[in-house]
């Protein structure tokens, strides 16, 4: 079978794929505790795009989204902020090859908890 070189054709990349990647990338920040919910009522559950902590807004091909977090208390919050938002923006762009328009970071909340070991 041989493929032709110049077969064109067209790649869709579903609003979901964005939210997984965002998502997944802030999870794996030193010091992001966990995602939070979306704050805003009842109305917020008949907006598009908001997905377990992450809100995405597509305008013009370019990528606008708000990630909502909980952080372990003993880590820098301006510090854990600056790396969610390079390393989501990266993944984005390198992943899909779409452009980051702005990242906002909102800390909903310090994780105080603490692990006892036995």
């Amino acid at each position: 079978m041989t493929v032709n070189p110049n077969l064109s054709g067209k790649t869709t990349i579903a609003p979901d794929v964005l939210l997984t990647i965002a998502r997944l990338t802030a999870l794996s920040v030193p010091g992001v505790s966990r995602l939070s919910a979306i704050p805003g009522g009842v109305d917020r559950l008949f907006r598009r795009g908001d997905y377990e902590g992450v809100r995405i807004v597509i305008e013009n091909n370019v990528v606008y989204m708000d990630l909502y977090v909980i952080i372990q208390h003993d880590m820098n919050v301006r510090d854990v902020s600056r790396t969610i938002q390079a390393q989501v923006s990266r993944a984005i762009s390198e992943m899909v090859g779409m452009e980051v328009g702005r990242v906002n970071i909102h800390i909903e909340d310090i994780d105080c908890e603490t692990h006892e070991t036995a």
